[in-house]
């Protein structure tokens, strides 16, 4: 019987798949990597971009994967505790603290890239070579998409819900 309200249509909503996806992908792999390695999903998240860069700081970390900015330094702190980093001020701007991973935790890295690399393969052995290609390019595509997502959000919200507009101003406003 179909309800008398609109409602999202879950299994045709992009968004929730991508949720799905990504959450369950997350927990199992976080729950591996905690058994084998005592490291949680966000320390490997750091760990992949320290591997990567040869420093990094919090911000920069939090801009390439999404992360909260907050939850980058709490993992940046742990990480530093148990030795897997280093922190040192960037020379430019004293203020702000740079990550350089240490030969620990490029050990630690390496370990979960095998794990990390076989759940990838796993998870993409129901595609073809041709359709992993298409998926990456789609997925490239739609990351690159954001910025216009964020844009279309705030210019419907704005036309829609006025008073949210006028609130957020005020809150903004209240902080200065």
């Amino acid at each position: 019987m179909p309800t008398p309200h609109p409602v999202v249509d879950l299994e045709r909503y992009v968004p929730a798949f991508l949720t799905w996806i990504a959450n369950k992908l997350s927990r199992g792999a976080s729950q591996h990597y905690l058994r084998v390695f005592d490291v949680g999903i966000e320390t490997w998240r750091c760990l992949v971009l320290l591997a990567i860069y040869p420093s990094i700081s919090a911000q920069q970390v939090s801009k390439i994967i999404g992360m909260d900015k907050a939850s980058v330094s709490r993992c940046f702190k742990g990480m530093q505790a148990k030795g897997y980093i280093t922190l040192s001020l960037d020379a430019e701007d004293g203020r702000v603290r740079i990550a350089t991973l240490t030969k620990k935790g490029r050990q630690v890295h390496d370990g979960i890239l095998g794990i990390a690399l076989e759940r990838e393969r796993a998870f993409l052995d129901v595609l073809n070579d041709a359709e992993r290609e298409t998926l990456i390019g789609l997925l490239r595509r739609l990351h690159e998409n954001l910025p216009a997502v964020e844009s279309a959000t705030d210019a419907y919200v704005t036309k829609r819900f006025p008073k949210a507009r006028r609130r957020v101003a005020a809150k903004e406003g209240d902080d200065e």
